[in-house]
């Protein structure tokens, strides 16, 4: 699914150029669950962003099945964000004058598909989520935990085979935290997706299939 070869990302600071990633090479099989971990700062948004074609390295390659990410132009990044990869994120980031079904259908205006098809692969997502019930109803009327589920549908509702996670339940207690990892592993095996999900939480790491671990823009395999 992925290969990175060499990545290395380098912004311009003042007069200063910080490294966020350096020389980062790493495969991602098709199919895996895999734990980004790492400090505050340490490069894990930034190697997110390289992964779902947000940004470009500044030097080495990052592809995706064939398609290279740090090469591509705009308009096929963009067509490959609408339609492989989907991003669930801590923020949540919900629209908050749409109800949930509105905010899944959101993730499908750029698929030109007609009002009854977004409609309908709307209310199938947040089935899958556990919120068939639950379409009508604003952001402001969903607990913390129904809010990251319709995330999480807005994310499905593509039907990628990639999905990146970052942090996604940083914002959530206990026990609703594992009630979405639940939810995440299950839509990950039942689809057959690829998952990588950003985390601090040693708990959600310890669900994954492989951990890695990030410092200083450097990139290791925790055992």
């Amino acid at each position: 699914m992925y290969e990175l070869t060499n990545v290395t990302k380098k912004y311009d600071q003042g007069k200063r150029s910080v490294t966020a990633l350096s020389n980062v090479t790493v495969s991602i099989p098709d199919g895996q669950l895999v734990a980004i971990q790492g400090p505050t700062g340490g490069g894990k948004s930034t190697l997110l962003q390289m992964l779902g074609a947000l940004d470009r390295p500044t030097d080495g390659t990052v592809l995706l099945g064939e398609a290279d990410l740090s090469r591509l132009g705009g308009a096929r990044l963009g067509v490959i964000r609408a339609t492989t990869i989907g991003f669930v994120f801590q923020g949540i980031n919900l629209i908050p004058t749409l109800t949930a079904q509105e905010n899944v259908e959101t993730a499908l205006a750029p698929l030109g598909l007609s009002h009854a098809d977004r409609r309908a692969r709307a209310s199938a997502a947040l089935h899958a989520v556990g919120l068939g019930d639950r379409g009508r109803h604003l952001p402001a009327e969903l607990s913390g935990g129904q809010q990251q589920r319709v995330a999480i549908a807005r994310a499905l509702v593509k039907e990628p085979t990639v999905l990146l996670a970052d942090e996604p339940t940083g914002n959530l207690d206990e026990g609703t935290r594992d009630e979405i990892m639940d939810l995440l592993e299950g839509l990950w095996r039942d689809r057959g997706l690829t998952l990588i999900v950003v985390t601090h939480d040693s708990a959600v790491a310890k669900r994954a299939q492989r951990r890695l671990q990030i410092k200083q823009g450097v990139l290791a395999e925790i055992a």
